[in-house]
């Protein structure tokens, strides 16, 4: 059986995100119940030189639509840029989702062998299709996704593993 990158690739983008969505709606009503503004928990960070919350879910959709766009030799869509509130969070989670989804199977499989250069930092980088994937856009969901995960552990929310970190079985 040969490598499907559409199927390595949107499903499992697809589960994750719907655990972020959870993540947000548990972060919200934790600090609803302990009696502080979510804004608290979407600007924390586990270390003052990464991220927050917010731009680590950010990066995960970037990851998400950008990648497939790529692969599918799409050009990469608008996707809500705001990531303060939850609502804009899950605006751009749901915007993420609808276009990965609407992608061709197809044409992301075809990305396999497809050159692909992007920006990476200040340089640009050119790999092939499966090398971008699995070298460049699945460790960076799994990382920004981890790590969002983690700044709510952290703080004291009550995530889980199965249903926020895997988007449930």
């Amino acid at each position: 059986m040969s490598f499907s990158i559409y199927q390595a690739s949107v499903p499992v983008y697809v589960k994750l995100l719907s655990g972020q969505v959870n993540m947000i709606d548990k972060a919200v009503a934790d600090a609803e119940t302990r009696k502080f503004s979510p804004e608290i928990l979407f600007t924390a960070r586990l270390n003052p030189e990464m991220w927050n919350f917010s731009e680590q879910l950010k990066a995960t959709t970037n990851h998400a639509f950008r990648g497939t766009a790529r692969l599918a030799g799409l050009s990469i869509p608008e996707i809500p840029d705001a990531v303060g509130t939850a609502v804009e969070m899950k605006a751009r989670i749901a915007a993420t989702v609808a276009f990965i989804q609407s992608v061709d199977p197809a044409s992301v499989d075809a990305g396999h062998d497809r050159e692909i250069t992007f920006p990476m930092g200040n340089e640009t980088a050119t790999l092939s299709g499966v090398e971008y994937f699995l070298g460049f856009t699945l460790p960076n969901i799994y990382f920004h996704h981890t790590t969002a995960f983690n700044i709510l552990r952290h703080n004291g929310v009550a995530v889980s593993k199965l249903d926020d970190f895997l988007g449930g079985l």
